[in-house]
């Protein structure tokens, strides 16, 4: 049985059925022409979303990405590393000495995955640092990046398969990506402790509002209705949905809302956290409009998305 008939066959009610119906929809969104826009929270590329998503981006599904600065790096982090991660199948046994004794290792634990410092973080660090330092104008921080996975550097050191680097797939297709906050990562971490100590230029990386310029530049050249597919919460999500109000409301110009809206997320509303706001609550801000196909599948994200994607790419 194929993804598709699985997930039809079995998946019919509660947070499953949830799933079935958005991946029914989306599928049919994408066929009448429409492309995705995708947000990504969380550890996926530890969770080496890669594997499904990079089939996505080549199928020309995907139109951008937004993502956190840790999923930016951390799928070229599992790139050259893949063979030297550890990992840890009772994570929930864990005492603190036993994660005292991890980092004395040099081993960056994400729930069950340990990323390696020397051979992951400082592996790539020398080469992006070589591109910050021979920067002639500023650039947006995913561009370095696009230019490393691009140049060859890597192309004998990578133990992941490059197939399923969702990274790779974006550079080769020039892919609009947004990393907002990107200062919240290790790389970000390290490019601000470098421009401390004089060896690069602060300027060299541009922020958030480069973004969101280059975002407003997107969102008014795009041609195809958009679906907001948002795995998690946080400032991944919350950047990009943004641009709509910012066009009608702020700019005072016209511009489509958002097409179509999907969040997979564990959080709930009662909580007051964005992350868990339902679809509908976009409605009030002006990002959604009442007549926008909403759905919100609250599960692990490591489990939906590959269904999520497996179903639109089971032709």
């Amino acid at each position: 049985m194929n993804v598709r008939a699985f997930v039809d066959e079995h998946y019919r009610h509660f947070n499953a059925g949830t799933l079935q119906r958005a991946a029914r929809s989306l599928t049919e969104f994408i066929d009448a022409g429409g492309k995705v826009f995708l947000t990504l929270a969380g550890a996926m590329s530890t969770a080496e979303l890669g594997r499904s998503l990079a089939p996505m981006i080549r199928a020309g599904h995907v139109a951008a990405i937004s993502c956190t600065g840790a999923n930016l790096e951390e799928d070229l982090f599992n790139l050259v590393a893949h063979d030297h991660y550890v990992r840890i199948h009772s994570h929930e046994d864990l005492t603190p000495a036993d994660d005292q004794e991890l980092l004395e290792r040099h081993l960056n634990r994400v729930t069950d995955t340990c990323i390696p410092e020397e051979e992951a973080i400082r592996a790539v660090e020398h080469h992006l640092m070589a591109r910050w330092q021979a920067a002639h104008e500023p650039q947006l921080p995913h561009r370095f990046l696009y230019d490393l996975v691009l140049s060859g550097d890597l192309d004998d050191v990578y133990q992941a398969k490059p197939a399923d680097s969702w990274l790779l797939a974006a550079a080769q297709l020039d892919l609009p990506l947004y990393v907002p906050g990107w200062e919240d990562s290790t790389l970000g971490n390290i490019f601000a402790a470098r421009s401390l100590e004089g060896e690069v230029n602060t300027n060299a990386v541009l922020g958030g509002v480069h973004y969101m310029h280059h975002l407003v530049d997107f969102y008014q050249r795009n041609h195809h209705p958009l679906a907001f597919l948002q795995v998690g919460g946080g400032i991944a999500g919350d950047f990009p949905i943004c641009v709509v109000p910012l066009l009608t409301q702020d700019l005072q110009v016209d511009a489509p809302l958002w097409s179509w809206f999907a969040q997979v997320t564990d959080a709930t509303a009662s909580y007051g956290g964005y992350s868990g706001a339902p679809p509908n609550e976009k409605i009030s801000w002006g990002k959604l409009s009442i007549d926008t196909p909403r759905f919100n599948i609250h599960s692990d994200a490591t489990v939906v998305m590959p269904l999520l994607f497996g179903y639109v790419l089971d032709r």
